[in-house]
């Protein structure tokens, strides 16, 4: 077992981290007081101008779509083993992803529209989302039903003549709030009358459709989220052309299947590196103060809480980057357990730091004065986006059994978004 990176990926670690030293980290303020500015304006969902300027900096730096496996359209992509250590890098910074175009959901979206798209399909919208000309949404989950279970959908798509006709509600369309937002992969259901896991397609949707309307924003624990946002979106007989279905009808759980892996893992990998600043801010807070006559670090309990942070960071970084090494070499399906494990242990790990980070800022750990709250806010939700801990646990289980079962059924990995 190797357990250093390649001579490559240490290069790009080095020019990530340098970029993030001069240009990510002075902004942050920037950032939020740009949306603040905007907000005060009337109108939050508006672009800022730092991630526009930024961009271009990524791009030259050559630090651009590291995401996406290498193919003719990303010659830059790389291994998810090559990029579990830069998207970690990333996620110290939530804004960070964006200026590199390695956010989401475009980077699911990207990722299916390159397995499964069409090639007029991936000319029409892969293209310009690789450029970073234009924004994306991925419609699955909906607020009627229990989206744990992604057989639930209601979202009609209906064949109608040389088309498809979609009526449903969708919401958490992560993305959908952003004027950039051009278009959004749909899930929804062809044939209700199918086998259960042939009923559902995916299909992609201009946003300026006729039919779509984005009703509103949906807040985090008070985020919104601007100008990304997290929307309710309403299709009300959207009309699309027959060409705009992915793989053809009845295969949405098989797109799912592949668009899902990748995506969960690279919130994972965010998560670490969202813990390690946590678990840096909280060291130099501790140093920084003084509480009944001594420093806050010399308090024994949070030698404890350190000492376990740290322990495990390493362990969910060990197994993100197993988990990553596997869906390289034996692919996304093989690699369900692992991928479902580091889902459940990621967010639950960098909460629980996150946490003691705040308690070790006192009340200016639950202020904006600290990344700390937003930070906190965003992994709480990933316990519930792409799955529920429950759903991954629940499937983790299944698969421990069937190893010791003569009886053992097939387990596929959860296609769901939580919610």
């Amino acid at each position: 077992m190797h357990f250093d990176y390649t001579p490559k990926v240490k290069a790009l670690q080095a020019r990530l981290t340098a970029f993030m030293d001069e240009h990510i980290y002075p902004n942050e303020q920037r950032f939020f007081a740009e949306i603040a500015a905007n907000r005060a304006q009337g109108n939050p969902w508006v672009p800022t101008t730092l991630i526009e300027e930024l961009k271009p900096k990524a791009r030259a730096a050559g630090l651009w779509n590291l995401f996406l496996p290498h193919s003719r359209r990303a010659p830059e992509g790389l291994s998810n083993l090559e990029y579990a250590p830069l998207c970690e890098i990333m996620g110290r910074v939530p804004f960070a992803p964006e200026v590199f175009n390695c956010s989401a959901p475009d980077t699911g979206n990207m990722e299916t529209l390159e397995r499964y798209a069409s090639e007029a399909l991936k000319d029409q919208w892969l293209e310009p989302l690789l450029r970073g000309d234009i924004r994306s949404a991925f419609l699955m989950t909906e607020p009627e039903v229990a989206s744990s279970d992604a057989t639930n959908i209601q979202c009609r798509i209906e064949h109608d003549g040389d088309g498809y006709v979609i009526h449903g509600r969708k919401w958490w369309s992560s993305g959908a709030g952003d004027p950039r937002c051009a278009m959004y992969i749909v899930m929804g259901k062809t044939d209700p009358q199918a086998p259960r896991y042939s009923q559902q397609s995916m299909i992609v949707v201009p946003a300026n459709s006729p039919g779509v309307r984005v009703e509103r924003p949906l807040s985090v624990f008070g985020y919104d989220d601007a100008p990304h946002g997290h929307m309710e979106v309403v299709l009300d007989h959207v009309r699309v052309p027959v060409g705009n279905i992915l793989l053809g009808e009845g295969r949405g759980f098989e797109i799912a299947q592949g668009r899902l892996g990748p995506g969960r893992i690279h919130h994972c990998m965010r998560s670490i590196g969202a813990a390690e600043r946590a678990l840096e801010l909280m060291c130099k807070r501790l140093n920084a103060r003084v509480a009944f006559g001594k420093p806050v670090a010399a308090q024994s309990v949070w030698h404890e809480r350190i000492a376990e942070a740290r322990c495990m960071i390493e362990q969910a970084r060990l197994l993100t980057l197993k988990a990553a090494y596997m869906m390289d070499t034996v692919g996304n399906k093989v690699a369900k357990a692992e991928i479902a494990m580091i889902k459940v242990v990621a967010p639950n790990m960098a909460c629980q730091i996150i946490d003691w980070a705040i308690q070790a800022h006192g009340g200016g750990g639950v202020s904006d004065d600290f990344p700390l709250a937003y930070a906190y806010a965003n992994q709480r939700t990933l316990r519930l986006a792409d799955g529920p801990d429950e759903v991954h646990r629940n499937a983790i289980a299944k698969l421990e059994l069937a190893r010791h079962s003569l009886l053992a059924q097939p387990v596929d990995m959860p296609v769901t978004r939580g919610c």
